[in-house]
């Protein structure tokens, strides 16, 4: 089912006006004045269309939730604010604006297009950062905002280290296959993208640091926690999430989604960037536009 921009420029027209309303209360007139029929009629079908077009949207919403393989509880908590909160949808529409590789879901289920290799790699040269291993590359946008955030940084008196960033898809062809050899199958799924699923291939991903679970406990792997979303990075594969990424925790691994999409993650879905990027994704397919 397709929504029109139109339907949902209403629905945030009311959203807002009600919570304008709520806010005001206006005092109803002492001496009311009978509306003519042609007015009364033109406000019902309009509450009509209304009460139609939210239950609409909420069974449209409540679908997509279903679908995203959204936890039940965050589930309602979204519905809440996309039908109470014009904010949500604010946000919503200023995520899926602008580059789609953005938002892209790339996971263990979807992959990247055959052969896909983005056309503004840059090399990364270092400057507020370090950089552990030559040639790395990155998007032109991801290099903008690492060097942004590292100079943040280390104005904070913290070093951010790039140690691993764009990926081939023949290159994740060499990793996954050397990881499956050191470790066995399962292990590896656990460790390493197939080639086609790795969020490296977009040229989005930095690894920081020392590539492993101690990278949390540094003064870099704290403060990319608690800041990285301000310049655009999320955690791709947060701890305690393994059932749903597909991956056990990675606290080096960021991925750059722009301050939209990263700010729309961590107000709306607590964090958890494959929830939100499974959401957009159902929410697209299912061809609902803002």
């Amino acid at each position: 089912m397709k929504l029109s921009k139109q339907f949902f420029s209403i629905l945030l027209i009311i959203a807002t006006a009600g919570l304008l309303a709520a806010c005001l209360k206006p005092a109803p007139p002492k001496n009311p004045v009978n509306a003519a029929p042609e007015l009364a009629d033109a406000i019902a079908q309009l509450s009509d269309s209304q009460e139609n077009n939210d239950s609409e949207f909420k069974d449209l919403l409540g679908d997509v939730l279903i679908t995203a393989g959204i936890p039940h509880e965050l589930s309602q908590k979204l519905e809440a604010a996309a039908t109470e909160n014009p904010a949500f949808l604010l946000e919503l529409l200023a995520s899926l604006e602008g580059d789609p590789y953005l938002r892209m879901l790339v996971d263990k289920q979807h992959s990247l297009p055959s052969g896909y290799k983005p056309d503004d790699l840059v090399e990364l040269k270092g400057g507020s950062y370090q950089i552990r291993n030559g040639g790395l590359m990155l998007r032109r946008a991801a290099a903008e905002a690492l060097e942004e955030m590292a100079a943040a940084a280390k104005a904070d008196g913290v070093t951010l280290i790039a140690s691993s960033s764009y990926r081939s898809y023949d290159y994740q062809v060499e990793v996954y296959g050397r990881v499956v050899k050191d470790m066995g199958q399962a292990a590896a799924d656990r460790e390493s993208a197939r080639p086609g699923h790795s969020q490296h291939q977009t040229g989005l991903v930095v690894d920081f640091g020392s590539i492993d679970d101690s990278f949390a406990e540094t003064a870099a792997g704290r403060w990319i926690e608690v800041n990285g979303s301000r310049f655009g990075w999320s955690i791709s594969f947060p701890d305690g999430y393994e059932d749903v990424t597909g991956y056990r925790w990675e606290s080096w691994h960021y991925r750059y989604v722009g301050r939209d999409l990263a700010a729309f993650i961590a107000t709306w879905f607590e964090g958890v960037q494959q929830y939100a990027l499974q959401f957009i994704y159902e929410w697209e397919k299912a061809h609902i536009d803002l």
